[in-house]
C-alpha cells in the first residue's frame, strides 16, 4: 500500500452488531488501537482485508475494521513497540492491547486492592 492512499474501511460495531459507516483512512489501524469516529471512540478488535480480482490479479479494494466502544486508557505503557494497557509491574497484568488485566479489566490500577508488584529477581530481598 502506498504511504498516502486512502483506502474504503467499513467500521463494524460488534456488539450490537451494526455498520457504523464507510470512512477513508490514511492509515490501518492494528487491533488494539483506538479509532475516533463521529465524536466517539473505539478499541480496534480486528482487520480484514477484503481484494478483488483484476485484470488477473488480486489487490486490495477494502478493509473491514471490527470495533467496539472504548475510553482511551490513562495508564498504558509502550512495551515492545507495542502499547500494553494497565500498569506493568503489576503481576496480573495481561500485556495487552485490549484487556488490562484478569482481576480487574476496567481499572484503574491506581489504588486497585489486587496490585503485586512482581519481583524481577535485581531487587533485594
Amino acid at each position: 500500500m502506498e504511504p498516502h492512499s486512502f483506502l474504503p474501511t467499513e467500521v463494524i460495531l460488534t456488539h450490537p452488531r451494526q455498520s457504523l459507516g464507510n470512512v477513508q483512512l490514511d492509515w490501518t489501524p492494528q487491533p488494539g488501537a483506538y479509532l475516533d469516529l463521529a465524536g466517539k471512540t473505539y478499541t480496534v478488535l480486528e482487520r480484514r482485508h477484503r481484494y478483488q480480482l483484476r485484470a488477473g490479479r488480486y489487490r486490495l479494494h477494502k478493509i473491514s475494521l471490527y470495533v467496539q466502544t472504548a475510553q482511551h486508557p490513562s495508564e498504558r505503557s509502550l512495551i515492545n513497540g507495542r502499547w500494553v494497557v494497565g500498569e506493568v509491574s503489576c503481576r496480573f497484568n495481561a500485556q495487552s492491547e485490549l484487556i488490562r488485566c484478569a482481576v480487574n479489566p476496567d481499572g484503574p490500577c491506581l489504588g486497585c486492592r489486587y496490585y503485586e508488584r512482581l519481583w524481577t529477581g535485581s531487587e533485594a530481598l
